[in-house]
């Protein structure tokens, strides 16, 4: 779940990507909001990861029907991209950076958190993961099939000046990182504010102000810690989805 928030607020850097959830998403309705559209997105990845082929195709279907009426134009310039260039949830361009940006988030959360890949299963997860991202859209030719492959796209990405946080995407990170007005949710935002910058690249995190320093950094790192020893001593009815503990035979039959 951590890894969806790294992975949502690179998503939302890119000016293209934050236009399209700005404008035809709930990602700001409040709080009814935010946990019918957690439930969604929980249901459709278990579906695509555990289910069978008629429960992984029913989730993609879903996720490409909701992406057939996501398209516009940027209000204003951002990024690179003057005023007025089209969006499409479609783009198979944009589906890459949604892509790549969830499996890079993924591997490096397991990694912080259960353990460190070996080389040779992250280049498995990859290429597992290919599968559904061409189903989406992503063409095939261009899916990274290997942690070196999607490391070499994302550091193009992230050096070629079109991933910033413009003003629509810094507004929707306010929106999932702002303490509510509830008192007993606002430590939890407090710390969520700093797993996100800590797992932020140091550019996108200064783009999106959130704030960084020597003190937040041992926070940080303690806090990741905590988190680890959690995780290792929950039990596995806590610690594993019910489809991750109903499928005992293997791995996830998909990424």
């Amino acid at each position: 779940m951590l890894s969806w928030l790294r992975a949502i607020l690179l998503q939302l850097a890119h000016p293209l990507v934050a236009a399209g959830v700005a404008e035809h998403s709930t990602f700001r309705g409040g709080a009814s909001a935010a946990l019918s559209r957690l439930h969604q997105t929980v249901g459709a990845m278990l579906a695509i990861t555990f289910g069978d082929d008629e429960a992984c195709e029913r989730a993609l279907e879903g996720i490409r029907v909701i992406h057939r009426r996501v398209h516009g134009s940027l209000r204003e310039p951002c990024g690179g991209y003057p005023a007025g260039t089209p969006y499409s949830a479609e783009d198979p361009g944009l589906l890459l950076w949604v892509h790549a940006t969830l499996i890079d988030s993924v591997v490096r959360v397991y990694g912080e958190l259960v353990a460190p890949l070996a080389g040779a299963d992250r280049d498995a997860y990859c290429a597992d993961a290919a599968a559904a991202a061409t189903a989406l859209g992503v063409n095939a030719r261009d899916v990274p099939r290997s942690w070196h492959a999607l490391q070499d796209y994302l550091d193009v990405q992230l050096a070629s000046g079109a991933i910033q946080p413009c003003a629509q995407a810094r507004q929707l990170a306010a929106a999932l990182l702002a303490p509510s007005r509830a008192f007993v949710a606002r430590p939890a935002h407090t710390l969520l504010r700093l797993i996100a910058a800590g797992l932020l690249p140091a550019d996108v995190r200064r783009g999106y102000g959130l704030e960084w320093s020597a003190r937040r950094e041992r926070a940080f790192r303690a806090l990741m810690t905590t988190l680890r020893m959690t995780r290792r001593v929950a039990p596995r009815r806590v610690a594993w989805w019910p489809a991750a503990r109903a499928d005992r035979s293997g791995p996830p039959r998909r990424a």
